[in-house]
């Protein structure tokens, strides 16, 4: 996460095809060099519904670690938040 934001950004967002099953998947925030990270934690508040703390420390993980597994659910649930963060300029895929 650098020092700009760059809402016109088209990150990659390749998804794991859905299946039509109900498991367990992962939304994973990838780390893009170009968005605040006081940016990358109110989307995480607003979208994702993280408390501050939360989100927070995944920003950091992100930036530091190069992605972080943001929140869990199945595809159903965790594919309108993907969407939105995406939409937002993030880049995320679903695992």
């Amino acid at each position: 996460m650098k020092i700009f934001n760059n809402l016109h950004a088209k990150p990659d967002s390749q998804d794991i095809v859905n299946n039509g099953s109900k498991e367990k998947r992962h939304l994973i925030l990838h780390n893009d060099e170009f968005n605040l990270i006081d940016f990358v934690i109110d989307t995480l508040i607003n979208v994702c519904e993280h408390t501050d703390t939360q989100a927070e420390q995944c920003a950091l993980i992100t930036h530091y670690k190069g992605k972080c597994d943001i929140k869990s659910g199945t595809y159903e649930s965790l594919k309108p938040m993907k969407d939105e963060l995406v939409r937002r300029g993030l880049k995320a895929t679903i695992n």
